[in-house]
């Protein structure tokens, strides 16, 4: 890489990280940016390139490997066609590249060629968006921006915009705006561009009076019922074809903008960009049916199928934001970053919709072109390279979450897609994962403010409850039944027992709802069949829950519920098996440690991963069974 093609790489990749770091500018994956440059081929000889942010990496936090190195002579060639369809566009740019290894360029790649300037900045700037969105002339926008502005109509993103500005005067200006998209500036400088683009978004938010765009605000009080909440998820659910996640962002200004009477008639008018159709649809779902929702939808894809230049496949019709007076902003998606999407998303455009209308009135692009781009084809292409993962959309709450084999199964729920809500007395609970999939509450599980806790945190985070873990326990020492104490029995059977009733109750309602149906999986113990001498209060409680599992397979299996146990022995890798404890049982038994762990039928060792996968095979697998039991102990003869 020469000298000048790197220093060039490092001002796209530092300029693009600043540019998309203010959300006010680009949300979740928009805009593009471009450096022109001279890189060297394989046979030594000089190439001038520009180099073309990727689709698919975020200018937030890109790279240099998310550039594509692109030859500027083969994109001029190309833009001298009268026509190119997408499929052949994407399939030239790959082949115009340096690098067979970079990433596809942006759709907007021909454009970032053609553009005068070393350096081109994209975004989707909501003063800018606003203002094309208001009504104004193009005279108007001018007068706001100022003379070195080009203003273009709408067309689609692509070639077609390309060849638009390529068949426009760009001479003498060094910005393009364009209505209900966006903006690009461009200049000899990297900087020198940022600050163009920064320096017009201020020219608009000055005239709009606007500074702050996507604030939710306060944080409401929780409106609705648990069993609301859930309902609502299983409808969408159930419209979608799998499970989702439903999220109440509980954002004052969400609240607010829903309970407005005029809430549909505003939102009706379309999105903010062409692009959040993808993450939000066309229009958010006012109130709760959803069912009249998604016959809307179908009628909106049947009037405009006809539109698309490939065959393509109806998209669920669920909404991907709903707006309730009384439960506020809510936000759907198959995974935890769906929702975050369109929550930021559906917040901005709150935003825009208020801000254009204060200056003119609110208006996006048609019904018609807003399909366009839900059902182009690049688009269908990324949303058909998708994979879902086997608990993708579902919630599991799983208690003993912080060590062990509760924490082995949480990781290993959030590992195959769910969204778990971990209960421990270990504060570590709350930071156990980083991930936005994840909710830690510190208690004693026995407390029924804990239980009420996790409930809440489950239903107002994810939208409900599919799968129950009980993994919290508690081993009391060693006592012969002539020194039994009264509170080590009381403190066993409470953990042990009482938690796990007090659970089951407050997480049916929730938990029947369940769109796939609702599962429950108890970490029982070989105790249950193979009591040993002094450990009374351990085994008697243990077997309490195991019946108490059994119960609740029997009366729960009417509404969808399978409820069923695994029987781990000897998991040696948990909080109370300390090396120190392991060497003196080990020598009770004249065994090595190594010989010890594997004191089993089949001479393996047992371990926290082990169980894991058992309770999520239970999960994930066997439909058609309740009330089984499962040994997980490498096979104990007292059991067998």
């Amino acid at each position: 890489m020469t000298t000048d093609l790197q220093r060039d790489l490092e001002d796209i990749v530092r300029v693009s990280r600043e540019l998309g770091g203010d959300p006010s500018l680009v949300l979740h994956g928009g805009g593009n940016t471009s450096i022109k440059t001279v890189g060297v081929d394989v046979t030594g000889a000089p190439v001038d390139l520009v180099l073309v942010k990727g689709s698919g990496w975020d200018l937030g936090t890109i790279e240099a490997p998310g550039f594509a190195p692109l030859r500027r002579d083969r994109l001029a060639e190309l833009l001298t066609l009268a026509e190119l369809d997408d499929v052949t566009m994407v399939n030239e740019l790959r082949q115009a590249s340096l690098d067979a290894a970079a990433p596809t360029a942006s759709i907007e790649a021909l454009l970032h060629a053609y553009l005068p300037g070393k350096a081109v900045l994209h975004s989707h700037a909501n003063a800018i968006v606003t203002l094309t969105n208001s009504g104004f002339s193009d005279a108007d926008l001018v007068a706001v921006l100022g003379e070195r502005v080009l203003v273009l109509p709408y067309v689609m993103p692509g070639f077609p915009l390309a060849r638009l500005v390529a068949d426009s005067d760009v001479s003498g200006v060094d910005a393009v705006v364009l209505r209900n998209h966006g903006l690009f500036t461009f200049a000899d400088d990297a900087d020198a561009a940022l600050a163009r683009h920064r320096e017009l978004v201020a020219l608009a938010e000055a005239h709009l009076g606007v500074d702050s765009w996507g604030e939710p605000g306060e944080l409401t009080p929780a409106s609705g019922t648990a069993v609301e909440l859930a309902t609502l998820r299983r409808d969408v659910s159930r419209a979608a074809g799998a499970p989702m996640l439903v999220r109440q962002t509980r954002s004052a200004r969400g609240a607010e903008f829903a309970a407005r009477p005029e809430a549909a008639e505003l939102t009706s008018r379309g999105t903010a960009t062409p692009e959040h159709v993808i993450h939000t649809k066309r229009t958010p779902m006012v109130g709760r049916d959803v069912e009249a929702y998604a016959a809307t939808y179908r009628e909106y894809f049947a009037r405009n199928a006809a539109r698309a230049t490939a065959d393509v496949s109806e998209l669920h019709p669920a909404p991907r934001v709903v707006l309730d007076p009384e439960l506020g902003l809510l936000v759907t998606g198959a995974t935890t970053k769906d929702l975050k999407v369109a929550g930021d998303v559906a917040l901005h455009t709150l935003d825009v919709i208020d801000a254009a209308d204060a200056v003119g009135t609110y208006g996006s692009i048609s019904e018609a072109e807003s399909f366009d781009i839900e059902y182009w084809s690049l688009e269908q292409a990324k949303l058909s390279g998708k994979k879902t993962k086997p608990l993708g959309g579902e919630v599991a709450i799983v208690t003993g979450a912080a060590s062990g084999i509760g924490k082995a199964i949480a990781e290993l729920l959030l590992a195959q897609g769910a969204a778990v809500v971990g209960i421990d007395l270990n504060p570590e609970v709350a930071t156990l994962s980083d991930s936005d999939s994840w909710r830690g509450v510190t208690g004693d599980v026995s407390a029924p403010e804990i239980i009420d806790a996790a409930m809440e945190t489950a239903v107002r985070e994810f939208g409900g409850v599919d799968i129950v873990v009980v993994a919290a326990g508690i081993f009391p020492p060693s006592q012969v039944l002539a020194e039994l104490d009264d509170e080590v029995w009381d403190r066993a059977f409470r953990v042990n027992v009482t938690a796990v009733a007090r659970l089951f109750r407050a997480v049916h309602p929730v938990l029947s709802l369940a769109p796939n149906g609702g599962r429950v999986v108890l970490v029982s113990t070989k105790n249950v069949a193979a009591p040993g001498p002094g450990v009374a209060a351990y085994s008697a409680s243990k077997t309490a829950a195991a019946q108490l599992a059994r119960v609740a397979a029997l009366e729960w299996a009417a509404d969808g519920i399978r409820v069923n146990q695994v029987e781990p022995d000897a998991v040696f890798d948990t909080a109370i098996w300390t090396p120190e404890l392991l060497a003196a049982r080990a020598a009770n038994y004249g065994l090595s440690v190594e010989e010890y762990r594997t004191r089993n039928l089949l001479r393996t060792e047992v371990r926290s991963v082990t169980v894991a996968e058992a309770v999520v095979a239970f999960c994930e697998q066997f439909p058609a069974t309740t009330g089984a039991h499962l040994s997980v102990d490498g096979g104990n003869d007292r059991v067998i």
